[in-house]
């Protein structure tokens, strides 16, 4: 089932009844002149089961704890984003794997030539969806095709940094100036929204999966809880450079993150995605690669199920 995400930028009242996130508009129910019939339609309810992402992007958002838990309860991510709006907190449920504790147990333990391999499959994926990316673009992705075959166990040759310095100078080597950087020029915002939302979403997989996700396979940074995260969306990032790419190309201003755009890179969670059997929204795609990156670490299978950019 694809679940759906909310994206709240106004002021509003999110409650709970029954089963249902009940959304309410302090504007439309303060205005004394508006008739109570309409201020009773304008009340909105969807099913808190249906709901995978929740973006909080209004200091006049008011939640209530009881629909606060029953997202959690059905492993939706409730995102909270900051001054300059853009994601800045991320809940997520603690238990909602029926053998979480086993699962654990099996992460922890994980060999280094294990998580080594699983790296090098990780950083094989991601250099073979950017050399998509760049053909798409209209580019030679020679380049990083002969990369994404040489990777080692561990990638001891950081081919992952050497092939994204090339990636990065070519996609968008027609915006003056660009490196990508955090704080860097436009479009460099739009990816960090793009990644942001991409990472809020790998991780409540990981958790669905019975996973931690601040154990990382590669990354180890001790101030990152999301190590894990981070390390799973990386074959995924070429699917939001693929948006931001689309946005840029087609004229628009960039210097901004407009609802407009906002809608367009939100639309990462319902991108079609490719894996060699078949296809699926990416939420539900994310989810088949966590599920087998547990099987990994349980010795049941030796390699994780990555998309591939198409």
């Amino acid at each position: 089932m694809i679940k759906r995400t909310l994206y709240f930028s106004n002021p509003a009242y999110l409650g709970r009844t029954n089963d249902q996130m009940v959304i309410r508009l302090p504007e439309v129910e303060k205005n004394m002149e508006i008739p109570d019939k309409f201020k009773k339609d304008a009340i909105a309810t969807i099913p808190v089961e249906d709901i995978g992402v929740v973006i909080i992007d209004h200091k006049q958002v008011t939640i209530t704890q009881g629909l606060l838990a029953a997202l959690l309860e059905n492993n939706a991510a409730v995102i909270v984003c900051n001054d300059l709006h853009h994601p800045e907190g991320l809940m997520l449920p603690l238990d909602v794997h029926h053998v979480q504790q086993e699962r654990f147990k099996a992460q922890i333990e994980s060999t280094v030539p294990l998580k080594k391999q699983l790296w090098q499959q990780t950083v094989e994926a991601k250099i073979g969806n950017q050399a998509v990316m760049l053909k798409k673009a209209g580019h030679d992705p020679g380049r990083l095709a002969a990369f994404s075959k040489s990777v080692k166990s561990g990638d001891p040759d950081n081919l992952e940094g050497t092939a994204a310095h090339f990636y990065w100078s070519t996609l968008f080597k027609d915006h003056f100036g660009f490196t990508r950087d955090r704080n860097g020029v436009p479009p460099n915002n739009l990816l960090n929204y793009g990644y942001a939302i991409l990472r809020a979403v790998t991780a409540r997989s990981l958790v669905g999966s019975g996973l931690l996700p601040t154990l990382g396979i590669h990354h180890s940074n001790k101030y990152n809880a999301y190590c894990l995260a981070d390390d799973i969306m990386e074959p995924y990032r070429p699917f939001v450079d693929d948006i931001v790419f689309r946005i840029s190309s087609a004229g628009a201003d960039c210097s901004e993150l407009t609802i407009e755009i906002k809608k367009q890179l939100l639309s990462i969670c319902t991108t079609d995605i490719h894996f060699e059997d078949e296809h699926s929204p990416l939420m539900v795609g994310m989810q088949r690669t966590t599920a087998s990156l547990a099987q990994c670490f349980e010795k049941e299978r030796r390699k994780i199920t990555y998309p591939e950019l198409k």
